[in-house]
């Protein structure tokens, strides 16, 4: 008997295997390029309903990097979470007056905003990190333990992927 997974993933090989770009004709990127991106989606979906409620993706996700990568200029930190330095600006200044981040001079260069997560926003971070881990962890209790090992097994390529250099790869709707 095949698990719910393995026909999970044959229904979405078949998919998206035709997938088509935004001008109709079928991609010819990587192989695989239309299946994991179907994936990816399926993901971020998991993701925004594992997340609790009360800060956008965006937000969220600003001071995850924040929590990570500990203290980041302004425009790198525009660039990392693909919006715009004024928009990021604009958030950067909710978090500032919500007490969750600061602004400073780089010190590398006085001319340059430098943003770095207090420990309020540190403790947001780990307060929905651990109510995602709870809801997550009663999804994976449904599942086999051939699909949580597999899981577990991909957590490495997931990384990679998600660490890898984007300055070369073209923006949608962007100029080649």
């Amino acid at each position: 008997m095949e698990s719910a997974t393995t026909g999970a993933r044959r229904t979405s090989t078949v998919r998206t295997s035709t997938a088509q770009t935004s001008t109709g004709r079928t991609g010819t990127g990587h192989p695989k390029a239309a299946e994991v991106s179907a994936g990816l989606e399926r993901l971020l979906a998991l993701i925004r309903w594992l997340s609790p409620p009360g800060l956008s993706l965006t937000t969220a996700a600003t001071l995850g990097t924040l929590d990570r990568s500990g203290p980041c200029r302004l425009t790198a930190l525009a660039s990392n979470e693909g919006v715009t330095q004024p928009a990021m600006t604009q958030l950067v200044g909710r978090l500032e007056e919500a007490g969750l981040a600061i602004r400073s001079a780089d010190p590398a260069d006085g001319r340059a905003v430098q943003v770095q997560i207090t420990d309020a926003g540190r403790e947001l971070v780990g307060r929905r990190r651990a109510a995602r881990a709870e809801r997550l962890s009663a999804l994976l209790a449904r599942l086999s333990q051939a699909d949580q090992d597999a899981l577990a097994a991909a957590l490495p390529a997931i990384n990679a992927l998600a660490s890898a250099q984007r300055d070369d790869v073209p923006v949608i709707g962007g100029e080649d």
